[in-house]
């Protein structure tokens, strides 16, 4: 069983619209998002991976998931925090939401999930 570890956090620090990122015609629209884990928690742990759950104005989902964090497992101490970004293409508005999958260093499997967060496609005037 997998349980919600208290005081591991994750923050949405910045989204944005990337235009000049390369996207299929079908997902047209790139973004950039901007992720800070922090564990305020009293425990180590290592991030294992992830799971990201994308669904567009049309309900349609689109579920991600993956080893580690850009190709990184990073060990956080109490009081440590990790910072990236990455990238995902949409078709319309969409909402991302998931969770980080992680290892104490007792080797007890925990989460911490990522806010829901909006990914917005510019209004080309239609």
């Amino acid at each position: 069983m997998i349980h919600e570890l208290p005081h591991l956090r994750v923050t949405v620090d910045r989204v944005v619209f990337a235009p000049h990122l390369d996207a299929p015609p079908e997902r047209p629209y790139p973004f950039v998002y901007f992720i800070t884990i922090h564990n305020e928690s009293d425990k180590t742990v290592t991030i294992k991976g992830r799971k990201w759950v994308v669904t567009d104005s049309q309900n349609q989902t689109v579920v991600v998931e993956g080893e580690g964090v850009v190709g990184k497992f990073p060990t956080l101490s109490p009081g440590e925090s990790f910072s990236y970004n990455s990238y995902h293409v949409t078709a319309s508005d969409s909402v991302a939401t998931g969770a980080f999958l992680a290892l104490t260093e007792d080797n007890v499997p925990v989460f911490a999930r990522i806010p829901p967060f909006a990914l917005v496609t510019p209004d080309d005037g239609h």
